[in-house]
């Protein structure tokens, strides 16, 4: 797995007010480190719309539809498939007559598989059309990669801390508080125009699955001890 690291520092320092109240010599920064690694995983969701007469009639037909996804998906094992939400609603005329129901059913896949849940797509085209496809980084490599970025930050922290007590004059520092967060998470997802597209084929898809920006950042105040 490819992947490059990127070291950044909050160019904005501040001196609390409160502190030279104290005669403390206290300093605020963040440091951030940043991780661009290939996605490893897909996910997409696909409906089933259908119109009836009566409610009774919409359940079951999308009952048999779910049922023949579901059969397809047991086919690909390796795909991880879960029913999505369902719905029914009335159709009125001008007069505020119900004349009809319609009714939706999705399916969601999820997979670190790429040519099976793309052959699985394609398959489920002949019930289905696709509404949204995406890609990410399982939560299994996005747990190790921060931990792994949790200690850089730390790293770096402590190293402009040391820069900056040795800039203002200082013989070393105390780390007054710091905070950890690895809350930067970017991942891109696959245009719609793209997915439109997929749903009007059986033909399977070839993806480009990209890459995700994942960031930790530690903030903290550290005391220069002159």
């Amino acid at each position: 797995m490819k992947r490059t690291l990127a070291l950044m520092t909050a160019a904005a320092i501040t001196l609390s007010p409160t502190a030279f109240a104290n005669e403390y010599n206290r300093i605020s920064f963040s440091s951030e480190v940043k991780s661009q690694i290939a996605n490893d995983e897909i996910r997409a969701s696909l409906s089933k719309t259908a119109q009836a007469a009566t409610a009774a009639a919409i359940a079951k037909e999308l009952s048999s539809s779910i049922n023949a996804m579901l059969a397809i998906s047991k086919r690909y094992p390796e795909v991880v498939v879960s029913t999505g939400q369902q719905t029914t609603y009335p159709r009125y005329n001008n007069a505020g007559k119900i004349i009809g129901f319609t009714g939706s059913v999705s399916l969601n896949l999820k997979s670190g598989d790429f040519a099976k849940t793309s052959q699985l797509i394609a398959d489920l085209q002949s019930v289905m059309v696709v509404d949204d496809i995406s890609f990410g980084v399982s939560d299994t490599l996005k747990e190790q990669e921060e931990k792994r970025l949790q200690l850089e930050a730390i790293k770096r922290f402590g190293k402009e801390a040391e820069d900056i007590s040795r800039a203002f004059g200082s013989t070393g520092y105390k780390i007054v508080n710091v905070s950890l967060n690895g809350d930067g998470y970017n991942r891109p997802a696959m245009p719609m125009m793209a997915a439109m597209k997929a749903a009007e084929s059986s033909v399977p898809q070839n993806f480009e699955a990209g890459n995700t920006t994942l960031s930790y950042t530690a903030n903290g105040t550290i005391e220069l001890v002159k």
